[in-house]
């Protein structure tokens, strides 16, 4: 099947993430690391949206190990604070998903942080595995 890619998402999905006590320095500064735990919670939190989860992808046999994640950090999030997570699907085919993030304040136009992770589709034995059809549909639909 032809790979799917866009310059513009179609959807993005918003969440929001209040910064804990646990997740900052004695500085009140989020810890670097933690940006990855947003990023999960973005990626969690798009697909809920549209009404499945990572739960029902690993019943029916698919895993999405994460193969490659970056970010750049422009500016600092800080204890309290409440986080916009703007994730979308950047690109996605029948082995491949990759998301892109951005996270600011909430109700900030200033972007704090963006990034992106690249997940292949695997088996229960961790194989790569293709998307049935109706999950690549499935899918694509969140675009």
């Amino acid at each position: 099947m032809k790979s799917e890619s866009a310059t513009a998402p179609a959807r993005v999905h918003s969440t929001t993430c209040r910064v804990t006590y646990r997740m900052s320095d004695q500085m009140g500064v989020v810890y670097y690391g933690h940006y990855m735990e947003f990023f999960e919670i973005g990626r969690t939190e798009l697909l809920r949206q549209a009404g499945f989860s990572y739960h029902l992808m690993e019943r029916e046999g698919y895993l999405l190990p994460v193969t490659h994640a970056s970010a750049d950090y422009l500016a600092s999030a800080r204890y309290d604070d409440l986080l916009e997570i703007r994730t979308h699907i950047e690109r996605l085919d029948r082995l491949r998903i990759h998301f892109y993030y951005e996270i600011s304040r909430q109700g900030e136009s200033l972007l704090l942080c963006r990034g992106v992770t690249r997940h292949i589709v695997a088996g229960p034995d961790g194989r790569p595995r293709r998307l049935s059809p109706d999950w690549l549909e499935r899918l694509a639909a969140l675009r």
